[in-house]
């Protein structure tokens, strides 16, 4: 029995001897460890330069389509708008001179000038530019105008100009003779496209005795006609 516990307790020795050694081979190790890492650990460098960017990728996989859209909501019903489309205007005139043209009638025509016009819808402007001389003893109207084909413009009104003379009395001189010279002018609407006979005429002032008339004495005459477009 003796024996038995001599032996249990030199097992137990061992064994703590064993222990013993193991935590102080453990701890030593660890030491080295903490050394190693206090003493031999490297230092930090200065930085690198900056790496080149790399090349591109390649394109990815294509997408799938997406859900196609709906329709949207009818709109209203727009309006219809006709557009007139024309040509540039042209540009259409003409002018007949005489030189001395020196025509004494009291009534009637005293010259004309032909015209092509272009259009229906549009517009003769004329001019009369030439001496004009009225005589009397007593108190005359002479009245010169413009027709078209015959027939004085309707549209708005007749292109006129007049002439009056009145003495006033005996003592002044009935022999009075004097050329000026004057214009006639106006527009007039109307008018039918094609050739047109466009007329000077002399006549008289409704209820005033006419005199002696004298139309383009000494010096030039001229009638001059052009077309021109629709003002609206």
């Amino acid at each position: 029995m003796g024996h038995l516990k001599t032996q249990v307790l030199i097992i137990c020795l061992l064994f703590t001897c064993y222990e013993a050694e193991k935590i102080k081979a453990r701890g030593i190790r660890q030491k080295d460890v903490d050394y190693m890492e206090k003493y031999s650990s490297c230092l930090q460098g200065p930085a690198g330069t900056q790496g080149r960017d790399g090349n591109p990728g390649v394109n990815g996989i294509p997408g799938t389509p997406g859900i196609p859209g709906r329709d949207g909501a009818k709109g209203d019903k727009g309006e219809c708008v006709t557009e007139r489309f024309e040509e540039p205007w042209k540009p259409n005139y003409k002018q007949c001179a005489w030189n001395s043209l020196n025509y004494g009638i009291d009534l009637g025509k005293i010259t004309e000038c032909t015209f092509t016009k272009q259009h229906a819808y549009s517009a003769l402007r004329v001019l009369f530019s030439g001496s004009l001389r009225l005589k009397c003893k007593t108190a005359c109207c002479q009245r010169w105008y413009f027709t078209f084909n015959g027939a004085e413009c309707a549209a708005p009104l007749p292109i006129e100009s007049i002439v009056y003379l009145d003495q006033g009395s005996p003592e002044f001189n009935s022999t009075i003779n004097i050329h000026r010279t004057t214009s006639v002018e106006g527009l007039c609407d109307g008018v039918r496209k094609g050739l047109v006979d466009v007329a000077i005429w002399v006549g008289t002032c409704g209820d005033y005795p006419h005199g002696d008339a004298s139309t383009g004495w000494n010096s030039v005459s001229r009638v001059i006609i052009e077309e021109l477009p629709p003002s609206s």
